[in-house]
C-alpha cells in the first residue's frame, strides 16, 4: 500500500517543487535551457512508453507471435486517437504561441495555457495508474519497483515542467502565489488520472495490456505533437536533442535497474 501511495504522489510532488521555482528564480529559463528541459521530458516519456508500458503489455498476454502484439497495437492506436480527440475539443494555448487551439472559447489566456499543460499531463497520470495496477495484478510482469521507477522518472521530468508553467505565468503579470498555484494545479490531473486508471484496471483485469499500450500511445502523441516541435522552434540548437538523450537514458536505466 505504501508503494501505491508513493507511486501516485511522486509525480505531483515533482510538479509542485518545479512550480515553486517561481519564488526562487526571477527570470524565465533561457531558450536553450528550456529546449533542453523539453527534450529531456520527451526522452523520459519515450523510454517509459517502451520499457514501462509497451513491453509489459506484450509480455502480459502470455502468448507468442502475432497474438502477443494485438493488445499493444490496438491500445497504442487508441491512445493516439484519444489524445487527438482531446486536442481538438479542449480549448488550449501553448506558451510559445499566440494562437489558441481547439474550439473557440471566451476563456482567458491563462486558463488556456493551464489546459494545454493539463492535456500534456493526462497521459502521464494514466501511465502511472496503469503501471501501478499492473504491479498489483501481474507482479511477475510489472513489479512494484518497476512502477515506482516510472513514477520517479515522471516526477523528475515534472520538476522542470512545473517551472516552465509557473514562471511564464508570473512574467505575464500574475502574482508569484497565483503562478505557483496554477503551476501546481496543472499537475493535479496526474494523481486523479492514476487513481481512476487503477480502479478501472482492477475491475477489468483482462484489458490491462490494452491500457498499458493506450497510455504509451497517449504519451507518444504528446511527444510528437508538442514536445519535439518545441525543441526545434526559433534559433537552431542541439540542446533539445541532448536533453532527449539524457532523459531517455535516465528513464531506461531507472526501469532496468529498479524494475
Amino acid at each position: 500500500m505504501n508503494g501505491l501511495i508513493l507511486g501516485i504522489l511522486l509525480p505531483f510532488v515533482g510538479t509542485t517543487l518545479g512550480a515553486a521555482c517561481v519564488f526562487l528564480i526571477k527570470k524565465n529559463f533561457a531558450p536553450r535551457l528550456q529546449k533542453g528541459l523539453t527534450g529531456f521530458a520527451a526522452g523520459v516519456m519515450v523510454a517509459a512508453s517502451v520499457w514501462s508500458l509497451l513491453i509489459p503489455s506484450m509480455e502480459m498476454t502470455g502468448k507468442e507471435g502475432l497474438a502477443s502484439i494485438v493488445p499493444a497495437v490496438v491500445g497504442f492506436m487508441t491512445g493516439i486517437l484519444f489524445l487527438l480527440f482531446l486536442d481538438s475539443v479542449v480549448p488550449h494555448q501553448h506558451f510559445d504561441s499566440d494562437q489558441s487551439e481547439g474550439p473557440k472559447s471566451h476563456l482567458s489566456k491563462t486558463a488556456k495555457l493551464v489546459f494545454a499543460i493539463t492535456l500534456h499531463n493526462i497521459p502521464e497520470g494514466m501511465a502511472i495508474g496503469v503501471a501501478l495496477a499492473g504491479a498489483l495484478e501481474h507482479n511477475s510482469y510489472m513489479p512494484m519497483a518497476g512502477a515506482i521507477a516510472l513514477s520517479i522518472g515522471i516526477a523528475i521530468q515534472n520538476f522542470p515542467e512545473g517551472a516552465i508553467v509557473s514562471m511564464p505565468l508570473h512574467s505575464a503579470g500574475n502574482s508569484r502565489s497565483k503562478s505557483f498555484l496554477m503551476g501546481t494545479l496543472s499537475g493535479v490531473v496526474e494523481p486523479i488520472g492514476a487513481i481512476i486508471t487503477i480502479l478501472l484496471a482492477s475491475i477489468v483485469v483482462p484489458i490491462l495490456p490494452y491500457l498499458l499500450a493506450f497510455a504509451a500511445g497517449a504519451m507518444i502523441y504528446v511527444v510528437v505533437e508538442e514536445l519535439i516541435p518545441e525543441t526545434q522552434e526559433g534559433e537552431h540548437s542541439n540542446m533539445g536533442t541532448i536533453g532527449f538523450a539524457i532523459g531517455f537514458l535516465l528513464m531506461m536505466a531507472l526501469d532496468v535497474l529498479l524494475g
